[in-house]
């Protein structure tokens, strides 16, 4: 029986997000073949062993239990295989096999914390160090896929030291308006505005850099929004069924996925059989070019001109509504199954 680390929470805006995800995954772990632990990260940055009850998670009330938190380190000594824990104010070793980050955005999925698990020696479910930075990085993605000739939009790269004027230039020689305005590193859609001119540009740029130090406008894409999840180190498989998300507003954002049921859902997508199979193969060459391992979400626009690359989500969403664990199931894999699987795949 493997004992496995499952942290959720961090200091992100998908905070909330990861203990929905986290919630979802320990209700529905085999625990015939898994042991585990708990550790949450409060928005504050820190790290508690939680030993209370699950249901207390999702809303955040985990943190108000102080009987059942303690406060625990993981350490970066390969001797120590695992985490410190102080219990009666003692500190004690408890050592894991794999360590399992339902973590989202920024210190989750951007290599920040997948760095300390290479240093811990502890195998870890999801991508290394590397492939979860430059997949994070939207702007380093383009021009990993652009170099393995996989379509994706046309985009430009600013930073707050850019002169609006020339960006607007830019725009209306490279993109044409409208575009979308995204920060290079922030996860489920945050900070994300659509720009019909040079005043939505910079109210636009603003909220955006209030979320990283660097953005990249993007030409829009029209077409279909599809996701494809893919699953496996060396040899990756893409699931057979792919998911297709209808965004009911203009901007496909962080509210839009969680908040206000603007986004429908369509499993399996409604797109050409051979659509499918193209998808599903620049998935995984995608995947491959990037490094990934483990898992990751690939989404694409599907045009009445081709298929176009949007992004790769190397820890998406594991909540009720999210469409990786939908996808794996719907392709024939029972939700438990798929997470004994990933932490088989963990190195």
């Amino acid at each position: 029986m493997k004992k496995v680390a499952f942290i959720f929470g961090g200091v992100s805006s998908e905070h909330e997000v990861s203990r929905i995800s986290v919630t979802s995954i320990l209700n529905n772990v085999n625990t015939n073949e898994i042991e585990y632990i708990v550790v949450g990260i409060t928005k504050n940055g820190e790290w508690y062993n939680y030993t209370g009850d699950i249901k207390n998670i999702k809303d955040g009330e985990w943190q108000d239990d102080k009987e059942n938190l303690f406060d625990c380190i993981l350490s970066p000594d390969k001797r120590h295989h695992g985490f410190l824990i102080n219990k009666n104010n003692e500190w004690i070793t408890e050592k894991v096999d794999v360590i399992f980050p339902v973590l989202h955005g920024k210190n989750g999925e951007d290599g920040t914390i997948q760095g300390l698990f290479q240093l811990s020696g502890i195998p870890f479910v999801g991508c290394d160090l590397i492939s979860s930075a430059n997949c994070m990085d939207k702007d380093i993605t383009k021009i990993i896929l652009t170099a393995n000739n996989i379509p994706n939009s046309k985009w430009i790269t600013v930073y707050p030291s850019s002169d609006i004027n020339i960006i607007d230039n830019d725009i209306k020689e490279k993109l044409n308006y409208p575009v979308f305005i995204k920060p290079a590193n922030s996860g489920s859609s945050v900070g994300v505005g659509k720009a019909y001119n040079k005043e939505d540009l910079k109210k636009c740029l603003k909220d955006a850099f209030n979320e990283d130090k660097k953005v990249i406008i993007e030409e829009t894409i029209v077409g279909a929004e599809i996701e494809c999840a893919v699953m496996g180190n060396e040899q990756p498989i893409a699931f057979e069924t792919l998911g297709e998300v209808e965004p009911l507003r203009d901007v496909y954002d962080y509210e839009g996925k969680y908040k206000d049921n603007t986004t429908k859902l369509h499993i399996p997508a409604r797109i050409s059989e051979d659509k499918v199979l193209a998808v599903r193969e620049y998935a995984v060459k995608a995947y491959k070019a990037m490094g990934c391992k483990g898992l990751s979400r690939v989404d694409f626009f599907v045009t009445n001109n081709g298929i176009i690359l949007n992004e790769i989500n190397t820890l998406p969403g594991f909540t009720s509504i999210s469409m990786y664990p939908k996808l794996a199931m719907t392709s024939g894999m029972e939700y438990s199954e798929i997470i004994t699987k990933l932490i088989d795949l963990a190195k």
